[in-house]
């Protein structure tokens, strides 16, 4: 294993052995690590913004963190097993060539919360800057904050996964440090009797409830598509339990940033309430202006930190993914071409189209559609009893054809009819009011229920079709499916596409 001032070579190829030492505690560093941020913060003060009261959006906020904690845990065990990263552990359930819906989501994703990072998180530090030492708030000021994100979060990547890992390694004690913190900047401000603005008997209080637990929710699912990256260095046979503890553990500590974000929004809208108008929300700029002159600071940091951590869980999935689908890339070249076109898109974005608050619909859609791709992996998980063949997994990646996970011409079609219908139906029930509201999303009352939809139609569509249309019998292990048929259907032996046609 090399150290973390080395450049990591490895890309989505099966880890070897002999090089996969990190522990689940490395998991819970860098998973909480990337959530422990301003971001997360931004989204702990939504139950606020929808007219919850404290006790009411903390309540919300535990719903949809253990739920959401719950759906995520699964989706590490597949990077321990598999030695490389879920975009491509998928081929097992959507074809060698299927698997690339992975890889786009996981891309999307990358880029979105990276950009939501170095946004949020150079507004607090400028804005901190300018109350401490008189910073003009400019747009030059913000542009240089920026830069500055994003250059050392594509530094840290380039070098990999252990310069990662020693970065959240910091991150972690420290941003939560700055958030205890906190407790003793506000303590004379915060009321836990805060009432909210909606009364329970409100016909707007039940939406505005499930809505605040499902962005919270939305926290956690967000990762769904990056576990592999930071687990795929696990031994093999380290103790599923132990992994999947790790990562739920990960989601259930981000109740730090939560609870910050949560308390300090209904101090804001006691003490400064133009900041949390729901048609305009200002968080960041809530929480300078609430704030005492000592804790700038500490906000300062918390912004430089978070930015840091968030950012490089995010772009070094997105360097690992993109030279998975094109091979010809190695991970560095990958890294330093997504993470620049990011930077651009992150300027262009914030100066030139004003895509701020876009962003963060676009993220909450694509995660939309990743929450029944993740019902599929975890299935297809159960059904296969936890087994794969890793070198059918790498068919995609060398270029070559045929093998386990073939299926049709590369495509399984039960797994990606299943994502493309449920992803699908979700978006239509999407009720983001002001942002994006789906042809079906005033069903519920006004209530976004798009994700427990994706959820159920993901997970009963998807073993209907297996039942309906067996799979192949060797792609299953020495013990056979679990609750599924199989078809004695021949597999094609894998071949360099070069040699031979398979259809």
């Amino acid at each position: 294993m090399s150290g973390i001032t080395e450049i990591e070579t490895y890309g989505v190829e099966r880890i070897p052995d002999a090089d996969r030492t990190a522990r689940p505690l490395d998991l819970f560093r860098v998973a909480f690590g990337g959530a422990n941020t301003f971001a997360t913060c931004v989204l702990g003060a939504f139950p606020i913004l929808f007219g919850l009261s404290f006790w009411q959006g903390l309540a919300a906020t535990v719903l949809g963190l253990v739920v959401g904690a719950l759906i995520l845990a699964p989706l590490s065990l597949f990077g321990p097993l598999n030695g490389t990263n879920n975009a491509v552990s998928s081929s097992a359930h959507l074809g060698v060539h299927g698997r690339i819906v992975g890889s786009f989501l996981s891309l999307l994703t990358a880029i979105a919360f990276f950009s939501i990072s170095v946004w949020s998180s150079g507004d607090a530090l400028v804005g901190g800057a300018h109350r401490l030492a008189g910073l003009p708030d400019t747009d030059l000021s913000y542009g240089v904050a920026y830069g500055i994100f994003a250059v050392l979060v594509l530094v840290v990547c380039v070098y990999g996964f252990r310069f990662m890992l020693f970065v959240n390694k910091i991150a972690v004690a420290a941003a939560s440090l700055l958030f205890v913190l906190g407790v003793f900047a506000f303590a004379g401000d915060f009321d836990p009797s805060y009432p909210g603005t909606l009364p329970v008997g409100d016909p707007l209080f039940l939406p505005s409830f499930i809505g605040a637990a499902l962005i919270v929710l939305s926290n956690p699912v967000s990762f769904g598509a990056f576990l592999g990256d930071w687990s795929r260095y696990i031994p093999a046979n380290t103790p599923r339990s132990r992994v999947m503890a790790a990562a739920f553990l990960s989601q259930i500590a981000t109740i730090l940033p939560f609870f910050f974000g949560l308390a300090t929004a209904s101090i804001i809208a006691t003490k400064a309430a133009e900041y949390v108008d729901p048609a305009a929300p200002n968080y960041v700029g809530g929480l300078l202006a609430v704030s005492p002159g000592w804790y700038f600071v500490p906000v300062c940091l918390i912004a430089l930190i978070g930015g840091m951590s968030t950012g490089t869980t995010s772009l070094y999935g997105t360097g690992l993914d993109f030279s998975s689908v094109f091979p010809r890339f190695s991970r560095v070249q990958a890294t330093v071409f997504i993470g620049t076109l990011s930077i651009v898109f992150i300027f262009i974005g914030r100066f030139a189209a004003n895509l701020t608050q876009s962003i963060s619909t676009f993220a909450t859609l694509i995660i939309t559609c990743t929450a029944p791709w993740m019902v599929i992996m975890m299935l297809g998980y159960v059904t296969r009893r936890g087994w794969y063949d890793p070198e059918a997994l790498q068919v995609f990646n060398r270029r070559q054809r045929g093998g386990r996970y073939w299926f049709t011409h590369g495509w399984n079609w039960r797994g990606l009819s299943a994502w493309l219908v449920s992803a699908g139906l979700a978006l239509m029930f999407v009720n983001l009011p002001g942002q994006f509201v789906g042809p079906l999303g005033d069903l519920a009352g006004g209530v976004d229920v798009s994700l427990p939809v994706g959820l159920a139609v993901a997970g009963l569509l998807y073993l209907a079709l297996l039942a309906a249309f067996p799979e192949p019998r060797e792609v299953y292990g020495p013990e056979g499916p679990r609750l599924v048929r199989v078809a004695d259907t021949p597999v094609l032996p894998i071949v360099d596409a070069a040699t031979e046609p398979v259809t």
